[in-house]
């Protein structure tokens, strides 16, 4: 009892010392601050929004930012601000889904393929260099083509193309652990190598992969904006920041908050992914010390 009632207070300290650690640096707060307020956002859509962002309303085609709608309006009259703030939901689904399926994915392959060698890491390492070998856009590009349009054919596309970045440095950390103390010593005494993989190298590639899952966020999104601005990601009338900007760029010139709004929010969000995962690096990797 005395030693649950030690530990739980233990961790909590150690959070809310890591997390203002993180706060000290300017970027990487703002960075938090951002992806903070995207959270909020998709959580309380239907609270902060301010009309339905399916509605449409012909009367108000093209509306410039005023009161009624803070950013105005697209071709069919519906709001701008409400459809920004439910695409940040589809957002945050698509990298949640992404982060989940790559995650598991890169970090057996990459421990599996540093840990054994031999022909084990010559057939990951080549089925990893031949997904390398193509722009990420282009493969996610050639994926959604073959499956077919839609959100969830866009979350494997992106899914397929982000895995093999993860398993080489994955396998870079394998390579550095597998011949620690703390490994030989699991070795001698009989543990068997999945119990060394999950228990001892998996844990202590964590935090490097972490890095490198948030640092990609950035990636996801901009990816998952491209094929929904090709068409080939989220399906109208899902409120989405690439299609938002496929659909307003005929009323570019005359229109110009149809496209600033959802690709400023693009750009916020992908730097604000890419600052975490400075801070998170700075926080977690004590090499960096």
């Amino acid at each position: 009892m005395d030693l649950r009632s030690n530990v739980a207070p233990t961790r909590a300290t150690l959070f809310i010392k890591s997390f203002k650690k993180l706060c000290k640096n300017p970027l990487s707060a703002s960075g938090v601050a951002i992806v903070a307020l995207l959270l909020i956002l998709a959580i309380a859509a239907p609270l902060i929004a301010t009309h339905d962002p399916l509605q449409q309303d012909l009367l108000r085609t093209l509306s410039p930012p005023s009161m009624a709608h803070w950013f105005g309006t697209d071709e069919y009259g519906r709001d701008i601000f409400s459809r920004l703030v439910y695409g940040s939901r589809v957002t945050l689904y698509i990298v949640f889904l992404v982060t989940i399926i790559v995650g598991p994915i890169g970090l057996f392959i990459g421990t599996m393929s540093g840990y054994f060698g031999g022909w084990i890491d010559s057939v990951f390492m080549r089925v990893t260099d031949i997904f390398i070998s193509f722009p990420s856009l282009v493969l996610a590009l050639a994926f959604v083509a073959a499956l077919g349009p839609g959100l969830e054919h866009a979350v494997i596309a992106i899914a397929l193309t982000s895995w093999p970045p993860v398993a080489r440095l994955a396998r870079a950390e394998t390579l550095t652990l597998r011949n620690s103390d703390y490994v030989v010593a699991a070795q001698l005494q009989g543990a068997s190598s999945s119990r060394i993989l999950v228990h001892y190298i998996s844990l202590m590639c964590l935090p490097s992969l972490i890095v490198r899952l948030t640092m990609n966020m950035a990636t996801v999104i901009l990816t998952a904006a491209a094929l929904g601005f090709l068409g080939l990601g989220a399906q109208p009338p899902l409120p989405e920041w690439g299609a938002m900007i496929s659909t307003g760029r005929s009323y570019m010139l005359e229109s110009w908050w149809l496209v600033a709004f959802p690709g400023a929010a693009i750009m916020l969000v992908s730097l604000a992914f890419n600052l975490l995962g400075d801070g998170l690096r700075d926080l977690l990797d004590p090499r960096t010390e």
